[in-house]
């Protein structure tokens, strides 16, 4: 759930920003409780480029993104995950450039829960997927593939090797957590994804929304402690008495505003779930209780 307040207006959206010598990055138009101030697009290289979360299907984003490349061939469009803020431009880019999409898995959902389709990009067609580890390369960059499914299922991040940087997506953001919503986000497996970053020796983390992260195992252990802070708030209100999600979710998130209550209770769930799995509570009829 947001944590930081929106930094004052103007933002940079639409202009091309060279935050490292190997390192672009373009702010589409699409600021929201859930992307902060837009979806952050990422140019890696200086001669032939890899273009990372190209966002969304908008025009005026995807003529950004043209005029930053400034003619330079692309080597690889690179989408991290595909939720709707993140993949649905590789097809206009791709058009544009001649440049083969590479990255995350496809995700088809099939589902009747709350919002299990409305966030992906359906249409979303690799001409090659990355395992984890594996790597694409250009003229004096190497991205390397790691898998940090959580979030969804079908999550990458990408390291710069070249200079320890961490593309993370949605992974991990300095400014919110990282909603993690069922049928296709599991809490067992964000956790794990967590574990997996806070043994690296990364130098910086450059989420797709909000500020570069400059202490990542710092702010990683932060985001691991903060969920098992909210486990423990489950178990001591299922403790008190069995209860809903609906019941729980404005005791959990008071303060929080009542339109992001929906996706608190879908990360409450992916709590629920976690904990079910390990014996530790049972569900009867949408009531939760303690095994």
């Amino acid at each position: 759930m947001p944590s930081m307040s929106m930094p004052p207006q103007p933002w940079p959206t639409g202009d091309v920003e060279q935050i490292e010598p190997l390192i672009a990055r373009v702010l589409a138009a699409n600021a929201s409780p859930f992307t902060y101030t837009g979806t952050q697009t990422y140019l890696v290289g200086t001669t032939d480029l890899a273009v990372i979360d190209p966002g969304p299907d908008d025009a005026q984003h995807i003529e950004a993104l043209t005029r930053a490349i400034a003619g330079r061939s692309v080597a690889a469009i690179m989408c991290t995950h595909t939720h709707r803020d993140h993949s649905p431009a590789a097809r206009g880019l791709a058009e544009a450039t001649g440049a083969p999409i590479i990255g995350c898995a496809p995700l088809h959902i099939h589902s009747d829960a709350p919002r299990a389709d409305a966030p992906f990009d359906q249409d979303y067609a690799p001409d090659r997927v990355l395992d984890d580890g594996e790597a694409m390369t250009g003229t004096g960059w190497t991205l390397r593939a790691l898998a940090t499914p959580g979030h969804t299922s079908n999550h990458l991040c990408f390291a710069l090797e070249e200079s320890d940087a961490l593309f993370t997506g949605d992974h991990v953001m300095g400014w919110s957590t990282s909603v993690v919503m069922p049928p296709d986000g599991d809490m067992g497996d964000y956790l794990a994804s967590l574990a997996l970053l806070y043994t690296r020796e990364d130098r910086i983390y450059y989420p797709a929304h909000g500020p570069a992260v400059e202490k990542p195992r710092q702010l990683v252990r932060g985001m691991v402690g903060h969920r098992r802070a909210r486990e423990r708030q489950i178990m001591r209100l299922l403790a008190e008495e069995p209860r809903s999600i609906a019941a729980m979710v404005p005791i959990m998130y008071k303060g929080v505003d009542e339109g992001l209550w929906p996706a608190a209770g879908q990360s409450v769930l992916a709590h629920l779930q976690q904990l079910e799995r390990s014996g530790t509570v049972v569900c009867s009829e949408d009531i939760w209780a303690i095994n």
